[in-house]
């Protein structure tokens, strides 16, 4: 039945007026300090790009494509979105070449690119990091591995990395892909870890985050911090990296322990602009941080966000929010 068959035209029309009105928007600003202001306009806007997804994850804005690629992680697939064609299927499968059927995360989660413009992937269901063997403009389901595992351990479940300018790759290895988690009967490693991919050599960084999650290098490459989705240590850490490359005095930069009981989600994804300030996925949202972390204010978003990418201006962010993937414009 068509409602308009029913209702006088000014009634619809109010109606539909009215639901405009009341709609809940998608984002709130929540400001804390007067340099929160700076990077986020009060008149910053937010847009639904795509939806229909699974759980959205590893957002990846390829400028030299003008493309916005992500993850859903549970359908094995990285969709695509441009403004000229929308929402498309760009790579399947990413993440789970396996041939025996298996539920859980099973698919692609971080994207990023390395060096070289190549598109690297963290393959959940197949355990590993790998490099699409194919030009970004011609994807094909093709990959060469960079990291199987460590000391003959296989990792649990690759999630989320980034990259120095000398190539090198780091990333979290939480056991989220697993389909029971650190109860799998196929988890070989008694911790969960950082590593770094280094001339085709792995590395254990630190096992000291329960869950590592999202990860990011500072401005000069001196630091680097790392989420922790630990409902009960739900912190971002952050490190020194001395002369190799490697972490040392660690501490909190920030926790969201006192949020987590009355807001939903956990520290996830995140992104370091070029000014060091920090744009993080957590509770209820994105944190925004100073380079020293200081909590400047929240982006507050209608539904889950688990990571965030930046513009090649940075002056927008494309969220993967849960069962859909937003545009916010910053400034």
């Amino acid at each position: 039945m068509k409602l308009h068959n029913f209702l006088p035209a000014t009634l619809l029309f109010a109606g539909l007026a009215s639901y405009a009105q009341h709609a809940k928007p998608l984002i709130k600003l929540q400001p804390l300090d007067p340099a929160f202001n700076t990077l986020v306009s009060k008149n910053a806007k937010a847009d639904i790009l795509a939806t229909g997804f699974l759980w959205s994850e590893g957002p990846l804005w390829v400028e030299s494509q003008k493309m916005f690629l992500f993850s859903d992680v549970k359908a094995n697939i990285i969709y695509k979105w441009t403004e000229a064609k929308g929402k498309q299927v760009y790579l399947k499968p990413s993440g789970y070449t396996g041939k025996i059927p298996r539920g859980g995360e099973l698919g692609s989660n971080g994207l990023g690119l390395n060096t070289k413009g190549q598109l690297v992937i963290c393959q959940d269901g197949d355990r590993v990091v790998s490099i699409m063997d194919a030009p970004l403009d011609k994807p094909a389901a093709k990959y060469t591995k960079i990291a199987t595992g460590y000391n003959g351990k296989k990792f649990d479940s690759p999630n989320d990395l980034a990259f120095m300018s000398n190539g090198d790759v780091y990333f979290t290895d939480p056991p989220y892909g697993l389909e029971k988690n650190t109860a799998d009967p196929l988890k070989e490693a008694k911790y969960q870890g950082v590593y770094r991919i280094s001339n085709g050599k792995v590395t254990l960084l630190t096992t000291a985050i329960s869950r590592p999650n999202g990860i990011g290098i500072f401005p000069g490459e001196k630091r680097l911090i790392i989420s922790s989705s630990d409902s009960l240590k739900a912190n971002w850490y952050v490190y020194d990296l001395d002369k190799n490359g490697l972490l040392t005095n660690g501490k909190v930069f920030y926790s969201a322990q006192s949020t987590v009981k009355h807001n939903n989600g956990l520290p996830d994804g995140l992104k370091i602009d070029k000014q060091g300030n920090v744009f993080a996925a957590g509770p209820d949202g994105i944190w925004v941080f100073n380079s020293t972390g200081k909590l400047l204010g929240k982006i507050l978003v209608d539904d889950l966000a688990s990571n965030l990418s930046f513009s090649a201006d940075q002056k927008t962010i494309y969220v993967t929010n849960n069962h859909r993937v937003i545009r916010i414009k910053l400034r």
